[in-house]
């Protein structure tokens, strides 16, 4: 919501507020905006119990949502998110005003919203790095280019040059566990007489959480007697963060001939550990048991037939390896004499983010282009995520498997070079520009065992690391992308009260072709306290090179079953390749003051073509079988499962956003209520992604048109009042989430009720510069819906889950902290 002042006259100190997204003309307050723009402060970032900048934009933005995702495979590692009820990579992201680059992690399993989603990792920007977050929530891909479908958020990086702070927060849930640590700083200091470098640090550690009872299956074997079974075998919760170390610099200085240098820069690693799916001992196919329920069994001198004896139904206790003989039979091996109790693998990440932008500023002051505003900038981001899956096997290897291993890694790396002109021809603004990008996608070969196929292999036994296979050495190289793009961009004045702008893209790539776009955006002042604007537009959103050419294997539930699947190229498949998402967006909305009140109503409508989506695990046809082979896939024939992405089906998304805010001088002090409201309702048109109507698929699973559709609530809102004494602060949140569908296991869910939630915090300012603060998130400790295992007709698919994991506002509860803070 707008940023509110913390003392004084907010009516005021809102209209004051100013922004430079969405514009290229001089900076603009965001009541004259010609579409709506949210900004938050430093202030207003800080009240929150988390240290995540994806949850502290949740709390101010309605329209922005994020989950969290346990048992998500990378998606545990870069949470995706939502924006008016668009996938993560439909928003664009700038820092300083530039494009941020792209997080290398797609999410595989994004909670139905963001299944194959590749967005930046937003996460890694600490919030003490921050002067304030711009969110405009309007299409932009005219003005900025791709991913600009949903809006635009632009984090300002803090510009003092003197002074700091330094800051340790301290919390964990009402439940004891997930405790977190954050310790940060920040630093200006001059650079010589006209300029700065400020300098930001972060350093996070949490532990994991736990929302688990024990698994029924796992239960009943221990119940026979199975003493080697973890209690409980699989976790649902967030993982362990450890090291999450963030540093930020951000430097300008102006020169003598009345220009700026300007650089900004930062450095990010951490290492993630979260939990995936119990194999169980008596029923894994592939690994413990072969596609009829039988014990797999192996025979270690390749004579198959020499362990036939063997294949039985297993029973709960074991006991039928003991009176058969299989026991004690060296030759025919079973995953039960090396791992007797099952395992659950563990999926960790060493996630490394890295980016440096430079450029000059300034005016012309002769020759032709005399009178014009010039910025060029050139920038280099990279992202890397090391994968590895512990605790697993590669089954075809048998006794032989390792347990723990190196399965490769994601690099994202883009190149980035701007050159913008604006002039101001009286009324006029007139603005215009060229930018070239290069985008490349890496994929390194895991270490050999994790994708390598095994002696075993031949008799049933799944082949690579269990869970996640490695990367191969067939699958390692880098796919590039280069485009370029002219923009003409004008705003003018007409009257006093009257505001038009306009915009004009073209776009090349060298892979899809050009695509050109075009917006038109208006502020008009009907009154001196009332201004009518609104916008149309057209967008597009160029599939990443990851979603082009990434391959992958992942697990998922299909029918109520673990399930591998591999991500292959569409091409590699003998199907289309990629193009780009289309869009067309209008807005419309109202900017009121009266007195102390301001109020903004915005409704718009986004509509979306051949949205790009991972299509349903299926098995391959022999005609994709035979694609793959032409295409160098190895072993296709062994592949039982396959997905690719695909521009699947089109969606119409239609909102409203309502934002209030209101200061008075009451209770010895001033005080500033805020309110938002959103209203977003998707739905989805055509493709696979429909089910005719069906609340699930012909596998049982969810249909995504119904995650698509109601994975969100349709309803948001929140109220804040923020209350200011001499020495001491206190803030009350309640937030509204509407009803949605939860799910559970990736697979099946129901339809769950609206709920509320509510922060407090009160803040001390012991000393002049030291501040002190307690507080707590979801202080009602809300978790979201309980599963219902029933509505699938058997309790053994709860999985060992308590809460349906997609909740809106997380499964982990209530969040109390601490923190303080020093000031120089």
């Amino acid at each position: 919501m707008p940023a509110y002042a913390q003392t004084g006259d907010t009516s005021q100190q809102v209209i004051e507020e100013v922004v430079t997204v969405g514009t290229r003309t001089k900076a603009r307050s965001v009541t004259e905006s010609p579409v709506p723009v949210d900004v938050l402060n430093a202030n207003d970032l800080a009240k929150s119990g988390s240290s995540d900048m994806l949850d502290l934009l949740k709390g101010s933005v309605p329209s922005f949502n994020v989950h969290d995702q346990p048992i998500s495979d990378a998606a545990s590692m870069i949470r995706p998110v939502n924006m008016r009820g668009l996938s993560s990579d439909s928003t664009l992201i700038l820092v300083n005003g530039k494009r941020r680059h792209r997080a290398s992690v797609i999410a595989f399993q994004g909670g139905g919203l963001n299944d194959g989603a590749q967005g930046p990792d937003i996460s890694v920007i600490p919030s003490i790095a921050l002067k304030q977050v711009e969110v405009l929530r309007d299409g932009a891909a005219a003005q900025y280019g791709s991913d600009a479908i949903a809006g635009v958020m632009n984090f300002v990086l803090k510009d003092d040059a003197e002074g700091g702070s330094l800051e340790v927060k301290s919390g964990e849930f009402f439940e004891g566990d997930g405790q977190t640590t954050t310790m940060s700083g920040n630093y200006g200091m001059p650079m010589t007489d006209s300029g700065f470098l400020n300098l930001s640090f972060q350093l996070k550690n949490a532990d994991d959480t736990s929302r688990s009872v024990q698994r029924p299956d796992a239960q009943e074997m221990i119940d026979a007697g199975n003493t080697a079974i973890a209690d409980p075998a699989q976790i649902w919760g967030s993982p362990k963060i450890e090291d999450d170390l963030t540093l930020f610099g951000n430097f300008g200085i102006d020169l003598k001939d009345g220009s700026e240098i300007y650089a900004f820069a930062n450095y990010s690693n951490r290492m993630v550990d979260g939990g995936f799916y119990y194999r169980n001992p008596n029923g894994r196919e592939g690994v413990y048991t072969d596609g009829d329920g039988i014990r797999l069994v192996g025979a270690l001198d390749g004579n198959a037939a020499s362990c036939d004896a063997y294949r039985t139904t297993p029973v709960a206790d074991g006991s039928d390896m003991v009176t058969s003989g299989l026991t004690a039979d060296a030759n025919c091996f079973v995953f039960n004499k090396m791992i007797p109790g099952g395992y659950t693998p563990r999926f960790v990440g060493d996630i490394t983010d890295t980016s440096i932008t430079a450029g000059r500023r300034g005016e012309f002051t002769d020759g032709f282009m005399q009178g014009w505003n010039y910025d060029v900038s050139g920038s280099v981001g990279r992202n890397e995520a090391q994968f590895g899956l512990n605790n697993t096997i590669n089954p075809s290897f048998g006794p032989d498997s390792k347990r723990n291993f190196e399965t490769g890694a994601y690099i994202q790396l883009e190149k980035t070079f701007n050159f913008d002109v604006q002039k101001q021809f009286d009324s006029l603004s007139l603005a215009m520009g060229t930018e070239w990008r290069e985008e490349s996608f890496q994929i390194i070969a895991g270490e050999g065992m994790s994708w390598q196929v095994g002696p075993l292999a031949e008799q049933g036994f799944n082949i690579g690391s269990h869970g996640f296979a490695g990367f191969s050495i067939d699958s390692a190289g880098t796919a590039e992308r280069r485009n370029y793009a002219l923009y003409v961009d004008a705003e003018n004045q007409f009257t006093d009260n009257l505001l038009v702008s306009g915009a004009l893209r073209y776009e090349d790539f060298d892979t899809f072709g050009d695509t050109a776009n075009y917006k038109l955006a208006f502020n008009w002042q009907l009154t001196d306290n009332v201004a009518w604007r609104g916008s149309h537009s057209t967008g597009f959103r160029a599939p990443t090179m990851g979603q082009a050419s990434v391959v992958n294997t992942q697990t998922s539930i299909v029918g109520g079953q673990l399930t591998q699947a591999q991500t292959l190229p569409a091409p590699k498949l003998g199907e289309a390749e990629l193009t780009p998402e289309e869009s067309v967006n209008f807005a419309t909305g109202l900017v009121m003051s009266a007195g102390p009140v301001d109020l903004t109503i915005d409704a718009f409508y986004i509509e979306v073509e051949d949205r790009i989506a991972l299509t349903d695990n299926a098995a391959p046809t022999d005609a994709q079988r035979a694609a793959m082979a032409a295409a160098g896939v190895p072993n296709p024939e062994l592949i039982g499962q396959i997905n690719y992405f695909a521009n699947d089906f089109d969606t119409e998304t239609t909102g409203v956003d309502v934002v209030a805010t209101y200061g008075a001088d009451l209770f010895g002090g001033t005080t500033d209520f805020s309110m938002a409201y959103n209203w977003t309702k998707t739905e989805v048109k055509g493709g696979d992604a429909t089910c005719g109507g069906a609340f699930v698929n012909n596998q049982g699973e969810i249909c995504k048109a119904v995650r698509l559709e109601r994975g969100l609530p349709e309803h948001r809102a929140s109220f804040t009042m923020a209350q200011n004494w001499d020495k001491l602060s206190a803030f009350v949140r309640a937030n509204f989430y509407g009803e949605y569908v939860g799910v559970h296991a990736d697979w099946f869910g129901e339809q769950l009720g609206s709920e509320f939630t509510l922060d407090m915090e009160a803040s001390y300012q012991a000393t002049e510069s030291v501040f002190l603060t307690a507080g707590a998130s979801n202080l009602l400790d809300e978790k979201g819906g309980k599963i219902d295992g029933s509505i699938v007709g058997a309790p053994d698919n709860v999985l060992g889950g308590v809460y349906y994991e997609t909740s809106p506002y997380g499964i982990g509860g209530g969040f109390y902290y601490l923190k303080a803070s020093y000031e120089f």
